[in-house]
């Protein structure tokens, strides 16, 4: 007997009420990345692109989704969802060049492969750290729900990426705020080489819905109709009722991880289940047993992919290999930024550090009406420190924000709301937490512009410091992380009129800025400040005291040391340089004043190894050598964490052992 050779169709077709227009381009939307990705294997081999990731056998996902959402409904896709970027329309010759690292694609050969994102067409490319794309998705949403433009987007991870800490953070925020999220999960079975079994104990991943108290539904991802009726129908009820949903897709992946890895660990039986259930061979039989595909179509539609398809290779070979020069490179890292000088009042008045923080937040929240305050606690409470005292009756809770307590989630939401055009300050409640937000803050706000040119319009208020018997957990001043990272701007200023200026700036650079505040300065410290609205120019030091002997440099609660030690030793005569921001950094304020001196110590709270001042010293002494007239002196805290008992933490702060140093460097 003859043996059927048509593939059985393994899953339940139901049309509804789609017409066949609509069941055709969703085949046409499958079989293009599907074509797309087989030529790439077949470049792959030939060594004409270096890597990739295939989603072959995904396709129902990503079509489905994209084909769901409104053009300009934001979608964060991850490495296999091309048909996410095919069904947006993207032009393929910018795809290709992307993949080869050449100018018409949209990193500059900064990036690979999908780690991109592009305003054009509202899509936000992932980073290799997974995690953070969900609380981008989260800052997205709640823009939209600020914009009430009746929005939703949608964010992609695999199931092995929901083990990360980030992804249950952005979930929780998600839910607790009503933000019209869709969370995909492709559970594939396999994170790379690990299966399912060993990344959760759940039966599924849409059970957890449960425990954020959130809708959740598993489909069938292999299932193109499944796929679009359910999302689509949900779309609507989300515009309309705001709302996270997590949806888990049950399918597979044919390929390896990415084609280095293989797929050995995977079990044959497997395998040849899940390719009985291939998403485009199932539908596109189903539609030629409803009369709705011919085969003269069929072939038709290959012809026309594949022609399209090798024309705008044929532009992507042919373009020339991306050239560009060191300007270029520093100049990208960091978003333009035309200083605008807001001269100051008057009108004055004597106020404390935290008073002048307070009021220049204030003044900012009324002067940029997109301007959003995240961080616990900062609502009706007013911050542990009670600097947002009273915002809340001035601008309402949608603009001041109380937060869980995850600040990885909230620095990627500050991300997700200046992609959609917001500004966003984050308060860390205290400078040492940010630990449990670094990864976000180095991996994604400082490296977005530099990889495809999207600012992240975010700062992050660090209060921070020693001397208020707080401990190791309360009392850090980490700022050497940050100044370590290109792509994040750091201010710490000393003086309450540094402050107020230096943080309406900060607000107004579309660039992420960290934005130091030494506790124990918050209320020791006054200062006549002006009563209005103004700003300072970062990256400029102010010469506190000028003087022949020797030149010091701090900054924070450092310069009032020095100020208070030269106070005891009228006899020295010291330039003071006050650095007030330490990125970008005032080198020229820096080498005018040693070539006078010809001596320098530099003093910083931090511990020494590491340090900022261990930057500024080479950078002395590779410019400054043949004017010094000494070593360069750094003095800093203990190498130790920062103790709680009054007597230990007087031993490691360095005020003492500065005085002794400075005297030894006169004397040398």
């Amino acid at each position: 007997m003859p043996t059927d050779t048509k593939p059985h169709i393994h899953f339940d077709y139901n049309r509804k009420n789609l017409d066949d227009d609509t069941l055709l381009k969703l085949y046409r939307r499958m079989l293009k990345p599907r074509m797309i990705e087989e030529k790439m294997l077949i470049l792959l081999r030939q060594g004409k692109i270096s890597k990739w990731f295939s989603g072959i056998g995904q396709e129902a996902i990503s079509v489905g989704i994209t084909s769901v959402l409104e053009k300009d409904e934001y979608i964060l896709p991850m490495h296999r969802n091309l048909g996410v970027f095919t069904t947006r329309d993207i032009p393929l010759h910018r795809l290709f060049s992307q993949w080869q690292g050449k100018a018409s694609g949209f990193t500059k050969g900064r990036d690979r492969s999908f780690h991109f994102g592009t305003q054009e067409f509202k899509i936000v490319g992932m980073i290799s750290h997974l995690g953070p794309q969900f609380g981008v998705a989260d800052g997205i949403a709640l823009g939209n729900v600020l914009k009430k433009n009746n929005q939703v987007c949608a964010v992609f991870t695999g199931e092995g990426g929901t083990s990360e800490g980030d992804i249950h953070e952005a979930m929780n925020v998600a839910s607790v705020w009503d933000l019209p999220v869709l969370f995909c999960i492709e559970n594939n079975g396999y994170g790379l080489s690990t299966p399912t079994h060993e990344q959760y104990k759940c039966e599924n991943l849409a059970d957890r819905g449960i425990g954020y108290g959130m809708e959740a539904h598993i489909i069938e991802g292999n299932n193109i109709l499944e796929v679009y009726t359910k999302v689509r129908d949900l779309v609507e009820d989300m515009r309309k009722n705001p709302r996270p949903v997590l949806l888990e897709f049950k399918t597979f992946r044919m390929r390896g991880h990415e084609e280095a890895s293989g797929t050995k660990y995977v079990p044959q039986d497997l395998m040849d289940e899940w390719a009985a259930k291939d998403p485009l061979e199932n539908y596109a039989e189903f539609l030629r047993n409803e009369k709705i595909l011919s085969e003269e179509a069929e072939v038709a539609f290959k012809k026309e992919i594949m022609a399209e398809i090798n024309e705008h290779l044929a532009l992507a070979f042919d373009e020339e290999a991306i050239s560009s020069n060191e300007t270029n490179e520093l100049n990208d890292v960091f978003q333009k930024f035309e200083y605008q000088e807001v001269e100051e009042n008057i009108n004055k008045e004597e106020i404390r550090l935290i008073d002048a923080i307070s009021q220049g937040l204030r003044q900012s929240m009324q002067r940029h009406d997109n301007l959003v305050l995240l961080g616990q606690d900062i609502a009706e409470y007013g911050g542990v420190f009670k600097i947002t005292e009273g915002f809340v009756e001035e601008f309402g809770r949608e603009r001041v924000r109380n937060t869980p307590i995850c600040e990885s989630a909230i620095v990627s939401s500050a991300m997700g709301l200046s992609i959609n055009g917001f500004k966003a300050v984050m308060e860390m409640q205290f400078g040492d937490f940010v630990t449990s937000g670094f990864n976000p803050i180095v991996n994604y706000l400082a490296k977005s512009h530099y990889r495809w040119n999207q600012s992240a319009d975010v700062v992050i208020r660090m209060p921070c410091g020693a001397g208020v018997g707080a401990g190791p957990f309360h009392s850090q001043t980490n700022e050497a992380w940050f100044t370590h990272t290109p792509g994040l701007k750091v201010v710490y200023p000393a003086f309450p009129y540094d402050a107020k200026g230096l943080l309406a700036t900060s607000i107004e650079d579309p660039n992420p800025v960290l934005f130091f505040e030494h506790k124990a300065l918050y209320r020791s410290i006054r200062q006549e400040v002006p009563t209005d609205y103004y700003t300072l120019p970062l990256g400029k030091a102010t010469l506190l005291r000028e003087g022949d002997d020797i030149t010091i440099i701090s900054y924070g609660a450092g310069v009032h040391w020095a100020l208070e030690t030269l106070d005891r030793h009228p006899n020295i005569n010291a330039d003071i340089i006050d650095l007030r921001t330490l990125s970008p950094l005032d080198t020229e304020a820096i080498y005018t004043s040693v070539k006078k001196t010809g001596k320098v110590i530099i003093l910083q709270e931090d511990s020494l190894f590491g340090g900022i001042g261990s930057d500024i010293s080479a950078l002395i002494n590779e410019n400054c050598f043949e004017h010094l007239d000494g070593p360069v002196k750094r003095v800093a805290s203990m190498e130790t964490p920062i103790p709680f008992a009054s007597a230990l933490e007087k031993q490691y702060l360095p005020n003492e052992r500065f005085e002794r140093e400075l005297s030894d460097l006169l004397a040398y």
